[in-house]
């Protein structure tokens, strides 16, 4: 098959950001009413979650640095639910990877499971907390605001998720997803309220991200204005992400699946999928045939998010690690999202699978994009078809002209090339210095 020539565009947006982050968490922790909730001296449980929120290490540093600074003893509570694999070592060592750890911190870090049952849900199902939090004169709630991957509500990913599902652990996870979606609906905003009743959180650090996955807002949020305060936060987050900037796309191919870039793998609000039980997709973008074709050095085997694409690689399944996957999905009850689509040797054989299937008679008549995964869309590849489409719109431009894909000899797409800026290119250049 003759492959269609690609361009490369940019988006441009202009949207808030920080200028320091780390001194936008200090006054954020330094301006609220900590001291008045914990004595000087009292133990801080301060949540740092498994997402790949931009600049966290400095961002978790600058917060241990605040706190102690007003007196206080802070640690690092692992608070992912079932991620890591369900596992203290597994959990601790995605922290590391985030660059997360005691030395870099100057605190401990606590990742053990162990749980404290506080209540019982609505629905009757034990209310799980993490016990180390749970024994801390106060808890800070450090996390992203962002729409969720799954479902629609007043609250989504962010403070209130991190304290019933990020805190309740493997077992605190299960049990809020144990009904799907009316249960996620029903028990973050439930459960939520309860906690903060019944724990000692004593402030919320919320974070914001532009489209750029740079930090926008840090706000401080107090734990008697958390309910209030997130929702709006939400819908603020929801119009600085990212977004595909096209509503129909014949071939999406997404250079790397993987939960660094979203709980999902995928984000099911880049790519119009959904692929939730008794749920329909999104309503944009509608994509055709949706092929991924590696696995994330940073997601260690786990490709949830799988199932939302149509084909795929032999090494990406082979790369596959069913036991986080597994854990992952039946933790969340979103088994459709673990189906293994189907596989082909090489890049090359996918391309002209997604072309061949993507319900055009000719592929230069295919409206092609290529992104390197679902949370870094500043540059995406197109083909010409959508190329009108592009210059009418005054929030994209051309990069290059139309050249033909990258593909070596083996069939393999050369992403390195195509996305040099992006978490791939960034990894390929620091190997390449290590090796010398």
């Amino acid at each position: 098959m003759s492959f269609p020539p690609i361009a490369r565009v940019r988006q441009v947006h202009d949207q808030p950001e920080v200028g320091d982050v780390p001194r936008a968490v200090a006054d954020a922790i330094r301006s609220s009413r900590i001291g008045g909730r914990v004595k000087p001296g009292g133990s801080i449980a301060l949540t740092v979650g498994s997402r790949g929120i931009a600049g966290i290490d400095r961002i978790a540093r600058a917060a241990v640095d605040a706190l102690k600074g007003l007196g206080l003893a802070p640690f690092v509570v692992a608070a992912m639910g079932s991620h890591g694999g369900g596992t203290a070592e597994g959990q601790r060592a995605m922290l590391a990877e985030f660059g997360v750890t005691e030395d870099a911190l100057g605190c401990p870090i606590r990742s053990e499971m162990e749980t404290t049952i506080l209540g019982t849900n609505s629905f009757g199902l034990p209310i799980h907390f993490d016990r180390n939090a749970f024994g801390a004169d106060g808890i800070v709630l450090l996390n992203r605001i962002k729409p969720h991957t799954s479902f629609t509500g007043r609250y989504e990913s962010g403070l209130l998720k991190m304290l019933t599902i990020g805190l309740g652990k493997h077992q605190g996870a299960e049990q809020v997803h144990k009904l799907g979606l009316p249960g996620l609906r029903k028990l973050l905003p439930e459960v939520g309220a309860y906690l903060l009743e019944k724990t000692s959180v004593v402030l919320g650090v919320a974070l914001l991200e532009n489209a750029e996955e740079r930090t926008a807002r840090v706000v401080g949020v107090e734990p008697e204005e958390l309910l209030e305060v997130e929702p709006k936060l939400l819908d603020e987050a929801r119009t600085l992400m990212a977004r595909l900037p096209f509503d129909q796309i014949d071939v999406l191919i997404v250079g790397e699946l993987g939960k660094n870039y979203s709980g999902t793998g995928l984000d099911p609000n880049v790519i119009g999928r959904q692929r939730v039980e008794t749920m329909p997709d999104l309503p944009r973008p509608v994509v055709t045939r949706l092929a991924v074709l590696d696995l994330s050095a940073e997601t260690r085997g786990n490709a949830t998010g799988i199932g939302l694409a149509d084909l795929t690689t032999d090494r990406l399944v082979a790369a596959i690690d069913p036991k986080p996957m597994r854990v992952n999905c039946m933790t969340s009850n979103f088994l459709t999202r673990a189906r293994v689509p189907l596989s082909l040797p090489t890049d090359r054989d996918v391309l002209a699978a997604c072309l061949d299937t993507c319900w055009r008679v000719d592929p230069a008549e295919a409206r092609m994009v290529i992104i390197p995964n679902t949370l870094e869309l500043a540059q995406m590849w197109v083909t010409r078809p959508l190329a009108d489409e592009a210059k009418a719109s005054p929030w994209l431009r051309f990069e290059t002209d139309f050249r033909p894909i990258p593909l070596d000899e083996g069939g393999a797409l050369d992403q390195e090339s195509l996305f040099p800026e992006s978490v791939r290119g960034r990894r390929s250049t620091s190997l390449v210095g290590v090796g010398g």
